[in-house]
C-alpha cells in the first residue's frame, strides 16, 4: 500500500480550554503544514462555560480546515471524542487534547510508524510532567488492575493520543454503548497495533477538569465496561464467608458438646452482624452498578446532541447520519 497521498483528521475534544485554543492551533498547524499534510482539525466543544466556543468560531472563520462541533451541553470527554470520530472522514485519525500535554511534534512519528503497516499506533507515556505523585500512583495502579481484569490487553500508561486508520475508526463508530471507556474500545476492536514512547508535558494553561472523584468514577466506568471481575469477586467473597461460617458452626457444636452451652458475647454478635451487613451492601452496590448501566443502555438515547456546526460540509453530515445509531 502506498502512503504518499493521505488525508489526516485531528480530533480535539474541548471543555473550558479558552486559554489553550489559540496556542494549540498555532502549534499544531505549524507541525501539520511544515510536513505538508492534507488535514482537517475537528474541534468538539463539549459544553464549555468559558470563551472556548467564541475562540473556535474565530478560528473557523479564518481557516476552513478547522471544523467545529458545538454540543448542546457537556456530555463528557469520551462522548465528545466519539462525536469527533463520527465527523472525521480522513484516511487516518488522531485524537489529541488541547492542553498541549500531548505534544503535536509527536504526530510525524505516529505517521511514520503507520507507514510500516500498522492500523493503530498508540503513544505510551514515559513520564507525566505537571501531575501530583498521588495521581501518578493511582493512574499507574489503575492500568495494571484493569489489565489483569480484562480478557484483552489495554496498554498501560497510554491515553487517547494515538493514530487510527479509517477501518479502525469505522469499527469504533459501530459500537453503540452509552458508557464509553474509549481506551478500552480502542483496544477491544483489535487490528494490528503498536506503540511509540514520548514524554508528556504539563498543561500549557488552565486546570484539568478531572478531579479525584471524577477519576474514581472513570476507573469504575472502565472496569465495569470491560470486566465482570467485580461480580465474580463478590461471588467468591460470599462463598468464602459461607465456608468460614460453616467452619465456625462446627466449632460451636464441638464447644457446646464438650464444654456445655455457653452464651455468646454481645460484641462478637454485633461484629458479625455489621460485617455480614457490610458485605451484603457492597455486593448489592456492585450489582447496582451493572444494573444501572443496563438501564441506561435500554433507553437507547443518542450519544450526543449537536447545537451548531461550523465548516461541516453536507457530505460529512450525511455520513454521520448513516452511522450515528
Amino acid at each position: 500500500m502506498i502512503y504518499n497521498d493521505f488525508s489526516l483528521s485531528i480530533v480535539v475534544p474541548m471543555y473550558n480550554e479558552g486559554d489553550n485554543v489559540t496556542v494549540f492551533y498555532d502549534k499544531i498547524t505549524d507541525v501539520l503544514q511544515s510536513n505538508g499534510y492534507n488535514y482537517e482539525i475537528i474541534c468538539v466543544n463539549d459544553g464549555s462555560k468559558d470563551d472556548t466556543m467564541e475562540r473556535l468560531r474565530i478560528l473557523a472563520t479564518r481557516d476552513r480546515r478547522v471544523k467545529v462541533i458545538n454540543l448542546s451541553r457537556n456530555f463528557g470527554k469520551e462522548i465528545a471524542m466519539s462525536a469527533g470520530l463520527k465527523y472525521s472522514k480522513s484516511d487516518i485519525v488522531i485524537p489529541i487534547d488541547a492542553d498541549l500535554q500531548d505534544p503535536p511534534e509527536v504526530i510525524p512519528t505516529l505517521i511514520e510508524k503507520w507507514k510500516e503497516g500498522y492500523d493503530v499506533v498508540y503513544a505510551t507515556r514515559l513520564k507525566r510532567e505537571g501531575e501530583t505523585w498521588l495521581k501518578k500512583i493511582t493512574a499507574h495502579s489503575f492500568y495494571r488492575v484493569i489489565g489483569k481484569m480484562t480478557r484483552f490487553e489495554i496498554p498501560a500508561d497510554t491515553g487517547d493520543f494515538r493514530l487510527m486508520n479509517r477501518q479502525v475508526v469505522e469499527a469504533i463508530n459501530q459500537l453503540p454503548e452509552q458508557h464509553r471507556f474509549m481506551k478500552g474500545l480502542f483496544s477491544w476492536v483489535g487490528f494490528k497495533q503498536t506503540s511509540i514512547s514520548y514524554y508528556r508535558e504539563p498543561r500549557f494553561a488552565g486546570k484539568s477538569s478531572f478531579n479525584y472523584w471524577k477519576l474514581w468514577n472513570f476507573a469504575i466506568e472502565g472496569i465495569t465496561s470491560f470486566s465482570f471481575a467485580p461480580l465474580q469477586i463478590a461471588t467468591y467473597l460470599g462463598l468464602l464467608i459461607a465456608l468460614l461460617s460453616l467452619i465456625y458452626a462446627f466449632y460451636l457444636v464441638i464447644v457446646t458438646v464438650t464444654l456445655g452451652n455457653s452464651v455468646p458475647g454481645y460484641p462478637s454478635l454485633m461484629v458479625a452482624i455489621l460485617f455480614f451487613g457490610g458485605v451484603q451492601l457492597i455486593t448489592l452496590g456492585i450489582i447496582g452498578e451493572y444494573i444501572g448501566r443496563i438501564y441506561n443502555e435500554s433507553k437507547k438515547r443518542p450519544l450526543y446532541l449537536v447545537k451548531e456546526e461550523l465548516n461541516i460540509d453536507n457530505e460529512s453530515q450525511i455520513t454521520r447520519l448513516k452511522i450515528s445509531r
